[in-house]
């Protein structure tokens, strides 16, 4: 059945109220036609609740507009939605990628994630490559991707709203792998259920590093706003080295925006549930409405939290890792580097859910706090304990 306007009705019931499903839910292909975003084919999704989102085709499948009842949940940065064509990967020693960084959902990958970071290139066989280059984050986010199908597919009552497509992240003498991605919502809900496969296509041997750049802006982001995680420990917080408490803002609660603030990251260690689920949210109790991001411990062990708390630039970060917040060389160092063969694949699945009251909200709360209790202190010690990552030798 599917949940409308506070009834449950039926597909013969929807039928009967309307000459087509799209007057209350549906998913629409779309171009946009102007600035720098002008050419990205773009699809519309609409689930009936009031939640809304898009989906760039021609950004990896990205993630970019979400709003929920007029309220913004996604972020848009000064950026914007970028062609492709225009983007920067390699300028600014690597800090271009930050001229496309925007939307709810950024992918980093698929060989690299973080910092930029040069690597020995001899597992590609090829002479003149003696290392590669990893600008910031990876090279996934701007690339255009293959539209496989998109639509309504009605399981009985309930109407999934759906899209997949594949991109593919390939050179001579060097890595292919190719990321498969499907997008689904049931019709009447909140919940954007996200499954990625990524394969290597080639026949090197190719490292893999995978992140999901989750930014949440205003008014979800906002004074007082909370971030509640199951958090066992917190292990590194990029500014520690520093006056810890110099910016004056901690994980927990976030402020309005800043001047002149700079970038805050943590990395937290988070427990699981008993399906090995791990639920991080972001709620602003005065305007009862909340963001959760729910992920697989054993597909991303790590999470870390960016506050870019400027202004102007407002976001709060969930972000999902396979690998420390270390970096690449660390990762190749301590054995945690995913390798992929031929034929290797790795999968992802998770989770977006709209909170979309106060009693929506305490629910998350109390599950997440029944996992592992959160410190009250917002500037908690780091540990330096990065658990080391099993199974990846």
């Amino acid at each position: 059945m599917v949940e409308l306007y506070g009834k449950a009705l039926s597909r013969r019931d929807i039928a009967a109220r309307a000459g087509a499903f799209s007057q209350f839910a549906g998913v629409r292909l779309m171009r946009l036609e102007d600035g720098v975003e002008r050419g990205i084919r773009m699809l519309e999704f609409r689930s009936g609740t009031g939640l809304r989102f898009t989906v760039l085709i021609d950004r990896a499948f990205d993630i970019a507009d979400c709003e929920y009842r007029g309220m913004a949940v996604g972020w848009n940065s000064p950026a914007g939605f970028k062609h492709p064509g225009l983007a920067e990967y390699e300028g600014e020693g690597g800090l271009a990628w930050l001229r496309s960084f925007s939307g709810l959902m950024v992918t980093c990958g698929l060989d690299h994630i973080l910092f930029m970071n040069d690597e020995p290139g001899d597992t590609y066989v090829y002479g003149p490559r003696k290392t590669i280059s990893h600008s910031l984050h990876g090279r996934i986010a701007t690339i255009p991707g293959k539209l496989c199908g998109y639509g309504e597919e009605w399981r009985g009552d309930d109407c999934i709203l759906w899209c997949e497509g594949v991109v593919t992240q390939g050179t001579v003498f060097g890595e292919h792998l190719e990321l498969t991605r499907r997008i689904e919502i049931k019709a009447g809900t909140n919940d954007i259920r996200l499954t990625d496969r990524v394969v290597n296509r080639g026949f090197y041997k190719t490292p893999h590093m995978y992140c999901y750049h989750i930014n949440v802006g205003h008014p979800v982001l906002a004074e007082n706003s909370r971030y509640l995680a199951p958090l066992k420990d917190v292990v590194w917080a990029a500014h520690a080295g520093d006056d810890y408490r110099k910016q004056g803002v901690g994980y927990r609660t976030m402020p309005m925006p800043q001047m002149n603030f700079h970038e805050q990251v943590w990395q937290h260690e988070m427990a699981a549930d008993s399906n090995g689920e791990v639920p991080v949210a972001l709620v602003n109790d005065e305007l009862g409405i909340g963001f959760e991001v729910v992920t697989c411990k054993d597909q991303f062990p790590c999470m870390y939290e960016w506050q870019n708390l400027q202004a102007g630039q407002y976001a709060l970060g969930i972000e999902p890792s396979t690998n420390h917040v270390l970096g690449h060389t660390a990762a190749r160092e301590r054995g945690e580097l995913i390798w992929l063969e031929h034929g290797d694949e790795r999968r992802y699945e998770s989770t977006f859910r709209i909170l979309t009251d106060h009693a929506a909200i305490a629910a998350t709360e109390k599950r997440i706090r029944a996992l592992s209790g959160q410190p009250d202190e917002e500037f908690p010690q780091p540990s330096g304990n990065h658990i080391p990552i099993g199974g990846r030798g």
